[in-house]
């Protein structure tokens, strides 16, 4: 049989590296689509080469239509199908309301939610006619619950969820699936920078004791994209250790 694909967008490190490791040890081929950190990106694919997976590194601005169509169609004749979407690029400009800057809140929603958007929609055809694919989207509890301090964030995250059951509902017919992850308190580089009292606050919050770690929300990633998913669309799985309870 034919190994599948993925593509994973902001795939060079953090959520979306780990969850192209996952899925590439689960059989798959993998797509990483990074932003910047061309050197990130090559360490991924080096990573997922090691695993046995064909992986390439594709520069990409999610944010621009142009640029993820373009992309999309030399993912497409790279790797021949893309049977798993993972929409994981985000970014964060956080500040209070009061002092938040227009170009800011702009550049958070061009990235964490049209690029979402322009990446369905340049796949939108290719899953229809294959009549089968998994579009998993990375939202957050934020998107949930709201956070003083990110409104920008929030309103991308709680559309991340709006678009995916919407899509859920327009594709389902087509056998494919559309589900989210919302991710709780997950260690990274953004929270390992967090002064050591605002972190032990921040952990104190979640019931099991400890921040999330980046394979904790691949694996529910690959989950949604395998087989035993069948049947489930339109979902949002919180991975946040019972923070949103």
């Amino acid at each position: 049989m034919e190994k599948k694909t993925a593509l994973v967008t902001g795939g060079s490190r953090g959520i979306g590296r780990a969850t192209a490791l996952e899925l590439a040890s689960r059989g798959m081929n993998v797509a990483v689509v990074f932003a910047g950190n061309a050197e990130s990106a090559a360490e991924t694919v080096r990573q997922l080469k090691t695993i046995g997976a064909k992986a390439q590194a594709y520069q990409c601005d999610v944010a621009d239509l142009t640029a993820v169509k373009t992309t999309a169609q030399r993912i497409l004749e790279d790797f021949g199908s893309v049977d798993v979407l993972v929409n994981n690029a985000g970014v964060t400009r956080d500040s209070l309301l009061l002092s938040a800057k227009e170009a800011d809140w702009d550049r958070v929603l061009g990235v964490s939610l049209k690029g979402a958007f322009h990446m369905t929609q340049a796949l939108y055809r290719h899953f229809m006619k294959k009549r089968a694919g998994r579009i998993i989207n990375v939202s957050s509890i934020v998107g949930l619950h709201g956070n003083a301090g990110q409104a920008g964030y929030a309103a991308a995250k709680a559309g991340i969820i709006g678009f995916t059951k919407s899509v859920a509902k327009e594709l389902a017919g087509r056998g494919v699936t559309c589900n989210a992850v919302a991710p709780g308190f997950i260690q990274s580089d953004m929270t390992n920078a967090m002064p050591e009292k605002a972190r032990d606050a921040a952990v104190a919050t979640i019931p099991m004791g400890r921040p999330g770690l980046p394979e904790d929300v691949a694996k529910a990633v690959a989950f949604l994209a395998g087989e035993d998913a069948a049947y489930i669309t339109g979902v949002v799985l919180r991975v946040d250790g019972g923070l949103g309870m």
